[in-house]
Protein backbone atom coordinates (compact mmCIF):
# COMPACT_ATOMS: atom_id res chain seq x y z
CA UNK A 1 0.00 0.00 0.00
CA UNK A 2 1.30 3.32 -0.58
CA UNK A 3 3.53 5.41 1.72
CA UNK A 4 4.08 2.02 3.55
CA UNK A 5 7.93 1.18 4.90
CA UNK A 6 8.70 -2.69 3.83
CA UNK A 7 11.55 -4.81 4.86
CA UNK A 8 12.85 -7.59 3.22
CA UNK A 9 14.29 -9.32 5.68
CA UNK A 10 16.59 -12.29 4.55
CA UNK A 11 17.85 -10.84 0.88
CA UNK A 12 18.94 -14.51 -0.46
CA UNK A 13 17.46 -16.13 -3.79
CA UNK A 14 13.69 -15.72 -2.35
CA UNK A 15 13.98 -12.49 -0.53
CA UNK A 16 15.91 -10.83 -2.70
CA UNK A 17 13.10 -11.80 -5.61
CA UNK A 18 10.33 -10.32 -3.92
CA UNK A 19 12.29 -7.31 -2.92
CA UNK A 20 12.65 -6.66 -6.87
CA UNK A 21 9.11 -7.57 -7.82
CA UNK A 22 8.14 -5.00 -4.96
CA UNK A 23 10.40 -2.30 -5.63
CA UNK A 24 9.32 -2.14 -9.26
CA UNK A 25 5.86 -1.86 -8.28
CA UNK A 26 7.23 1.54 -7.10
CA UNK A 27 7.09 0.34 -3.12
CA UNK A 28 9.06 1.69 -0.66
CA UNK A 29 11.58 -1.63 0.07
CA UNK A 30 14.55 -2.14 1.65
CA UNK A 31 16.31 -5.46 1.59
CA UNK A 32 18.49 -6.53 4.75
CA UNK A 33 21.21 -8.88 4.13
CA UNK A 34 23.66 -11.12 6.26
CA UNK A 35 25.96 -11.85 3.30
CA UNK A 36 28.16 -9.02 3.11
CA UNK A 37 29.41 -9.54 -1.07
CA UNK A 38 25.35 -9.86 -1.69
CA UNK A 39 24.85 -6.60 -0.17
CA UNK A 40 28.16 -4.87 -1.62
CA UNK A 41 27.07 -6.42 -5.10
CA UNK A 42 23.59 -5.12 -4.71
CA UNK A 43 24.50 -1.63 -3.75
CA UNK A 44 26.73 -1.81 -6.61
CA UNK A 45 24.78 -2.78 -9.65
CA UNK A 46 21.06 -3.78 -8.10
CA UNK A 47 20.12 -7.07 -8.12
CA UNK A 48 19.85 -9.02 -11.22
CA UNK A 49 17.10 -11.74 -11.43
CA UNK A 50 17.27 -14.36 -14.52
CA UNK A 51 14.26 -16.32 -14.83
CA UNK A 52 13.62 -18.49 -17.72
CA UNK A 53 11.52 -16.06 -19.84
CA UNK A 54 12.98 -12.41 -18.54
CA UNK A 55 15.43 -10.84 -17.22
CA UNK A 56 15.22 -8.46 -14.38
CA UNK A 57 17.88 -5.46 -13.29
CA UNK A 58 16.37 -3.32 -10.10
CA UNK A 59 18.40 -0.65 -7.94
CA UNK A 60 17.46 -1.60 -4.82
CA UNK A 61 17.53 0.07 -1.34
CA UNK A 62 19.40 -2.59 0.56
CA UNK A 63 21.73 -2.53 4.05
CA UNK A 64 23.85 -4.93 6.13
CA UNK A 65 22.73 -6.65 9.02
CA UNK A 66 24.90 -4.76 11.30
CA UNK A 67 23.61 -1.53 9.51
CA UNK A 68 19.36 -2.24 11.44
CA UNK A 69 20.65 -0.49 14.53
CA UNK A 70 21.15 2.67 12.52
CA UNK A 71 17.72 2.68 11.30
CA UNK A 72 15.64 5.60 12.57
CA UNK A 73 12.06 4.99 11.31
CA UNK A 74 10.14 2.10 11.65
CA UNK A 75 8.89 -0.51 9.21
CA UNK A 76 5.05 -0.93 8.78
CA UNK A 77 5.74 -4.61 6.99
CA UNK A 78 8.46 -7.24 7.59
CA UNK A 79 9.10 -10.08 5.04
CA UNK A 80 11.25 -12.40 7.05
CA UNK A 81 12.99 -14.70 4.58
CA UNK A 82 15.91 -16.17 6.81
CA UNK A 83 16.55 -19.95 7.29
CA UNK A 84 13.69 -21.39 9.89
CA UNK A 85 16.27 -21.96 12.39
CA UNK A 86 17.38 -17.87 12.34
CA UNK A 87 13.58 -17.34 13.02
CA UNK A 88 13.64 -16.20 16.57
CA UNK A 89 17.11 -14.27 17.03
CA UNK A 90 16.31 -12.74 13.54
CA UNK A 91 12.58 -11.76 15.06
CA UNK A 92 14.29 -10.60 18.15
CA UNK A 93 17.09 -8.26 15.72
CA UNK A 94 13.80 -6.42 14.30
CA UNK A 95 11.26 -6.43 16.71
CA UNK A 96 12.27 -2.49 17.75
CA UNK A 97 12.05 -1.48 14.62
CA UNK A 98 8.51 -2.77 13.34
CA UNK A 99 6.01 -0.12 14.31
CA UNK A 100 3.39 -0.43 17.11
CA UNK A 101 0.85 -1.39 14.40
CA UNK A 102 3.14 -2.83 12.22
CA UNK A 103 2.74 -6.44 11.10
CA UNK A 104 5.73 -9.19 10.27
CA UNK A 105 5.45 -12.13 8.24
CA UNK A 106 7.42 -14.89 7.99
CA UNK A 107 7.76 -16.11 4.50
CA UNK A 108 9.17 -19.57 4.92
CA UNK A 109 9.53 -22.68 5.29
CA UNK A 110 8.62 -24.84 8.21
CA UNK A 111 6.54 -23.81 11.48
CA UNK A 112 8.01 -20.69 12.26
CA UNK A 113 4.70 -18.58 12.87
CA UNK A 114 4.12 -19.18 16.36
CA UNK A 115 7.66 -18.38 17.09
CA UNK A 116 7.81 -15.01 15.64
CA UNK A 117 4.75 -13.95 17.22
CA UNK A 118 6.19 -15.03 20.62
CA UNK A 119 8.53 -12.10 19.91
CA UNK A 120 7.03 -9.70 17.95
CA UNK A 121 3.13 -10.26 19.76
CA UNK A 122 0.41 -12.61 18.08
CA UNK A 123 -1.14 -8.58 16.88
CA UNK A 124 2.06 -8.24 14.91
CA UNK A 125 1.92 -11.07 13.17
CA UNK A 126 0.55 -13.19 10.04
CA UNK A 127 1.31 -16.83 8.97
CA UNK A 128 2.76 -17.22 5.19
CA UNK A 129 3.09 -20.37 3.35
CA UNK A 130 5.51 -19.85 0.33
CA UNK A 131 6.24 -21.55 -2.95
CA UNK A 132 9.22 -20.46 -4.96
CA UNK A 133 11.39 -22.06 -6.72
CA UNK A 134 15.15 -20.09 -7.05
CA UNK A 135 18.99 -20.50 -6.76
CA UNK A 136 21.86 -18.17 -5.63
CA UNK A 137 25.45 -18.36 -6.34
CA UNK A 138 26.84 -15.32 -7.37
CA UNK A 139 26.41 -11.98 -5.55
CA UNK A 140 23.69 -10.25 -6.37
CA UNK A 141 22.57 -12.19 -9.04
CA UNK A 142 19.18 -14.60 -8.92
CA UNK A 143 18.77 -17.44 -10.83
CA UNK A 144 14.71 -17.72 -10.44
CA UNK A 145 12.91 -20.76 -11.84
CA UNK A 146 9.70 -19.53 -10.83
CA UNK A 147 8.36 -16.12 -11.81
CA UNK A 148 5.46 -14.48 -10.44
CA UNK A 149 3.37 -16.66 -12.69
CA UNK A 150 4.44 -19.89 -11.17
CA UNK A 151 5.14 -18.39 -7.46
CA UNK A 152 2.46 -19.43 -4.82
CA UNK A 153 1.95 -17.82 -1.44
CA UNK A 154 -1.27 -18.31 1.14
CA UNK A 155 -1.76 -16.15 4.28
CA UNK A 156 -3.37 -16.45 7.43
CA UNK A 157 -3.66 -14.93 10.84
CA UNK A 158 -3.05 -16.59 13.50
CA UNK A 159 -5.47 -14.66 16.18
CA UNK A 160 -8.32 -12.24 16.18
CA UNK A 161 -6.32 -9.12 16.26
CA UNK A 162 -4.62 -9.67 12.88
CA UNK A 163 -8.05 -10.56 11.08
CA UNK A 164 -8.34 -8.70 8.07
CA UNK A 165 -4.46 -7.42 7.97
CA UNK A 166 -3.91 -10.38 5.40
CA UNK A 167 -5.77 -7.77 2.69
CA UNK A 168 -2.84 -5.56 3.23
CA UNK A 169 0.24 -7.87 3.12
CA UNK A 170 -1.47 -9.91 -0.07
CA UNK A 171 -1.74 -6.74 -1.93
CA UNK A 172 1.87 -6.37 -1.35
CA UNK A 173 2.47 -9.92 -2.25
CA UNK A 174 0.93 -10.26 -5.69
CA UNK A 175 3.27 -8.30 -7.26
CA UNK A 176 5.82 -11.50 -6.52
CA UNK A 177 3.06 -14.35 -7.27
CA UNK A 178 -0.75 -15.82 -6.59
CA UNK A 179 -1.65 -15.40 -3.00
CA UNK A 180 -4.18 -17.26 -0.90
CA UNK A 181 -6.06 -15.77 2.00
CA UNK A 182 -6.97 -18.87 4.20
CA UNK A 183 -8.73 -19.41 7.11
CA UNK A 184 -6.72 -21.63 9.21
CA UNK A 185 -2.95 -21.15 8.31
CA UNK A 186 -1.40 -23.52 10.87
CA UNK A 187 -3.16 -26.37 9.29
CA UNK A 188 -2.26 -24.63 6.03
CA UNK A 189 1.80 -24.11 6.88
CA UNK A 190 1.41 -28.47 7.86
CA UNK A 191 0.19 -29.05 4.75
CA UNK A 192 3.33 -27.41 2.67
CA UNK A 193 5.67 -28.94 5.71
CA UNK A 194 3.77 -32.54 4.73
CA UNK A 195 5.18 -31.44 0.71
CA UNK A 196 8.71 -30.20 2.34
CA UNK A 197 8.88 -33.51 3.93
CA UNK A 198 8.48 -35.66 0.66
CA UNK A 199 10.60 -33.69 -1.18
CA UNK A 200 13.30 -31.47 0.60
CA UNK A 201 15.97 -33.49 1.96
CA UNK A 202 14.80 -36.74 0.50
CA UNK A 203 15.95 -35.88 -2.78
CA UNK A 204 18.60 -33.42 -1.86
CA UNK A 205 20.36 -37.04 -0.30
CA UNK A 206 20.91 -38.22 -3.37
CA UNK A 207 22.49 -35.30 -4.85
CA UNK A 208 20.56 -34.62 -7.93
CA UNK A 209 17.92 -32.15 -8.88
CA UNK A 210 14.39 -32.65 -7.96
CA UNK A 211 13.07 -34.28 -11.22
CA UNK A 212 16.49 -36.67 -11.99
CA UNK A 213 16.20 -37.99 -8.19
CA UNK A 214 12.30 -38.42 -8.54
CA UNK A 215 13.42 -41.09 -11.55
CA UNK A 216 15.30 -43.05 -9.46
CA UNK A 217 14.11 -46.55 -8.78
CA UNK A 218 12.54 -46.55 -5.54
CA UNK A 219 12.25 -43.03 -4.64
CA UNK A 220 9.31 -42.34 -5.09
CA UNK A 221 8.13 -45.01 -2.34
CA UNK A 222 10.83 -43.30 0.12
CA UNK A 223 9.65 -39.38 -0.87
CA UNK A 224 5.66 -40.48 -0.33
CA UNK A 225 6.08 -42.06 2.46
CA UNK A 226 7.77 -39.68 4.40
CA UNK A 227 5.02 -37.40 3.57
CA UNK A 228 2.25 -39.67 4.75
CA UNK A 229 4.31 -39.73 7.86
CA UNK A 230 4.38 -35.96 8.18
CA UNK A 231 0.90 -35.85 6.85
CA UNK A 232 -0.50 -38.56 10.13
CA UNK A 233 1.28 -36.42 12.22
CA UNK A 234 -0.63 -33.21 11.48
CA UNK A 235 -3.94 -35.31 11.82
CA UNK A 236 -2.97 -36.55 15.14
CA UNK A 237 -2.61 -33.19 16.22
CA UNK A 238 -6.57 -32.62 14.97
CA UNK A 239 -5.79 -30.19 12.12
CA UNK A 240 -7.81 -30.88 8.45
CA UNK A 241 -6.31 -31.75 5.71
CA UNK A 242 -6.71 -28.30 3.55
CA UNK A 243 -5.92 -28.11 -0.45
CA UNK A 244 -2.51 -25.98 -1.19
CA UNK A 245 -0.78 -24.93 -4.65
CA UNK A 246 -4.00 -23.88 -6.01
CA UNK A 247 -5.69 -27.00 -5.29
CA UNK A 248 -9.30 -27.56 -4.42
CA UNK A 249 -11.12 -29.09 -1.47
CA UNK A 250 -12.67 -31.81 -3.44
CA UNK A 251 -8.61 -32.70 -4.72
CA UNK A 252 -7.56 -33.51 -1.50
CA UNK A 253 -10.58 -36.00 0.18
CA UNK A 254 -8.67 -38.80 -0.51
CA UNK A 255 -6.41 -38.89 2.73
CA UNK A 256 -4.84 -42.51 1.08
CA UNK A 257 -3.60 -39.85 -1.64
CA UNK A 258 -3.29 -36.80 -0.73
CA UNK A 259 0.48 -36.89 -0.50
CA UNK A 260 0.69 -38.35 -3.88
CA UNK A 261 -1.42 -35.40 -4.95
CA UNK A 262 0.59 -32.67 -3.59
CA UNK A 263 3.70 -34.35 -5.14
CA UNK A 264 2.07 -34.58 -8.62
CA UNK A 265 0.71 -30.96 -8.21
CA UNK A 266 4.40 -29.72 -7.53
CA UNK A 267 6.28 -31.55 -9.87
CA UNK A 268 3.64 -30.41 -12.46
CA UNK A 269 3.26 -26.40 -11.57
CA UNK A 270 6.34 -25.29 -9.75
CA UNK A 271 9.54 -27.97 -10.75
CA UNK A 272 11.37 -26.97 -13.81
CA UNK A 273 14.48 -28.81 -15.06
CA UNK A 274 17.29 -28.51 -13.07
CA UNK A 275 15.48 -27.35 -10.36
CA UNK A 276 17.49 -28.51 -6.27
CA UNK A 277 15.85 -27.77 -3.52
CA UNK A 278 17.24 -25.03 -0.78
CA UNK A 279 18.84 -27.91 1.13
CA UNK A 280 20.80 -29.30 -1.67
CA UNK A 281 21.86 -25.60 -2.29
CA UNK A 282 22.74 -25.39 1.58
CA UNK A 283 25.15 -28.41 1.40
CA UNK A 284 26.58 -27.72 -2.01
CA UNK A 285 27.50 -24.15 -0.01
CA UNK A 286 28.83 -26.15 2.81
CA UNK A 287 26.18 -25.34 4.64
CA UNK A 288 23.35 -26.88 7.49
CA UNK A 289 20.34 -26.91 6.25
CA UNK A 290 16.39 -26.80 7.89
CA UNK A 291 16.12 -30.55 8.37
CA UNK A 292 15.66 -30.59 12.19
CA UNK A 293 12.92 -27.76 11.23
CA UNK A 294 11.30 -30.16 8.22
CA UNK A 295 11.89 -33.61 8.64
CA UNK A 296 13.03 -33.22 12.00
CA UNK A 297 9.79 -31.56 13.27
CA UNK A 298 7.66 -34.30 12.18
CA UNK A 299 10.16 -36.87 14.10
CA UNK A 300 9.36 -34.85 17.09
CA UNK A 301 6.30 -34.08 16.31
CA UNK A 302 5.35 -37.92 16.49
CA UNK A 303 7.68 -38.74 19.02
CA UNK A 304 5.17 -36.67 21.04
CA UNK A 305 2.20 -38.11 20.34
CA UNK A 306 3.90 -41.72 20.74
CA UNK A 307 4.04 -42.48 17.30
CA UNK A 308 6.63 -43.59 15.10
CA UNK A 309 8.39 -41.87 12.09
CA UNK A 310 11.22 -44.67 11.05
CA UNK A 311 10.72 -42.36 7.44
CA UNK A 312 12.05 -39.15 8.67
CA UNK A 313 14.52 -40.65 11.25
CA UNK A 314 16.20 -41.81 8.54
CA UNK A 315 16.00 -38.69 6.04
CA UNK A 316 17.39 -36.80 9.48
CA UNK A 317 19.92 -39.34 10.21
CA UNK A 318 21.46 -39.01 6.55
CA UNK A 319 20.79 -35.73 6.38
CA UNK A 320 22.96 -35.50 9.72
CA UNK A 321 25.70 -37.71 8.10
CA UNK A 322 26.25 -35.42 5.14
CA UNK A 323 26.46 -32.31 7.70
CA UNK A 324 28.70 -33.44 9.64
CA UNK A 325 30.79 -35.03 6.21
CA UNK A 326 30.61 -38.45 6.82
CA UNK A 327 28.80 -38.91 3.15
CA UNK A 328 28.72 -36.72 0.26
CA UNK A 329 25.02 -36.16 -1.13
CA UNK A 330 24.85 -38.72 -4.28
CA UNK A 331 22.37 -41.06 -5.56
CA UNK A 332 23.93 -44.01 -3.78
CA UNK A 333 22.34 -43.28 -0.28
CA UNK A 334 18.82 -43.88 -1.47
CA UNK A 335 19.75 -47.62 -0.78
CA UNK A 336 21.06 -46.39 2.77
CA UNK A 337 17.72 -44.36 3.43
CA UNK A 338 15.08 -46.97 1.97
CA UNK A 339 17.12 -49.65 4.55
CA UNK A 340 17.40 -47.28 7.46
CA UNK A 341 13.34 -46.65 6.48
CA UNK A 342 12.74 -50.36 6.85
CA UNK A 343 11.52 -50.22 3.17
CA UNK A 344 14.26 -52.59 1.69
Amino acid sequence: MSGQRIAILGAGANGASIGADLTVAGLDVTLIEQWPAHVEAMRAHGVRIEMPDSTLEVPVSVMHLCEVATLKQPFDVVLMLMKAYDSEWAAHLIEPYLAADGVMVGVQNGMTANTIADVVGGERNLGCVIEISSTMYEPGVVMRHSGPDRSWFALGALCGATSGRETEVAELLRHSGTVEIVDDIIATKWMKLVSNATTLVTTASVGLSMLDALELPGMRELMVASGKEALGAAVALGHPVLPIFGLKPEDVVEVDTVVDTLLDTLYRGFVLPNTTTTVLQDWTKSRHSEVDDLNGHVVHTRHQLGLPSPVNEAVVEVAHRIERGELAPAPENLALLRELAGLS
